[in-house]
């Protein structure tokens, strides 16, 4: 069997494929652009028409329970109602009152809050992660902060930049297991038989062990005590 087949037979648990980031969109792509602007009108009248902070909100949002449902695919959330509505629901939600209904101020562009919902509703969607995962890499205040150097540009730039702070914020596994063992990158190379170039190659991410030989993967597996899964990302 491929290593790729092999993980996807390990894999039981969805919800685990979710929050660290596996590729397994929550729902269809028909969906995904109802979804966006739902989210960035969201954080578009939460700043600019109810007077939250644009963090103060987010982490109602993430607080609340709809940031996972949205991410897992609600449809009552990502197409059933207008962005408006879910900002309302999310205030209701955390607040011990329902909250006064805001008079929205619709914008003819987007806000900068707009595409940061926008943006990071797509690389949800495209990274099956949990948005409160995802606030852990980059916050939403630092997504903001993207906002003038992203806005114009093809989204496929703004997510290469999450996916590059994102394997900076995860270890990888062989790395990981490697500094437990004890070993260092000459050692693993000796016991295991692979070159130590390719070693130090796949623990800086420039080589993606996931599509390596079964067997250099099998061969560092024996050599660190663990399964082959335990090596793949």
């Amino acid at each position: 069997l491929s290593i790729r087949r092999q993980r996807q037979m390990c894999i039981r648990d969805r919800s685990w494929t979710r929050e660290w980031g596996a590729a397994m969109s929550a729902y269809d792509e028909v969906y995904l652009q109802p979804a966006r602007a739902n989210m960035g009108r969201m954080l578009d009248v939460a700043v600019g028409s109810m007077g939250f902070g644009l963090g103060e909100f987010y982490g109602l949002f993430l607080a609340s329970g709809l940031a996972r449902r949205f991410g897992a695919g609600d449809y009552a959330l990502i197409t059933g109602c207008s962005g408006t509505e879910l900002a309302f629901r999310v205030a209701v939600e955390v607040q011990a009152e329902e909250p006064p209904r805001p008079r929205v101020r619709y914008r003819y562009d987007r806000s900068p809050e707009y595409w940061c919902g926008w943006a990071l509703a797509r690389y949800q969607w495209e990274t099956a992660m949990t948005f409160d995962m995802i606030n852990r890499i980059t916050p939403i205040e630092d997504v903001r902060k993207m906002y003038d150097a992203y806005h114009e540009m093809d989204i496929r730039h703004f997510e290469d930049a999450l996916n590059e702070r994102r394997a900076r914020f995860f270890r990888p596994p062989l790395r990981m297991r490697r500094m437990a063992a004890k070993l260092s990158q000459a050692q693993l190379a000796v016991i295991s038989g692979v070159p130590v170039r390719s070693i130090q190659q796949y623990e800086q991410r420039r080589k993606d062990l996931n599509k390596a030989a079964a067997e250099t993967v099998a061969a560092l597996a024996r050599a660190l005590f663990c399964s082959v899964e335990d090596l793949l990302e």
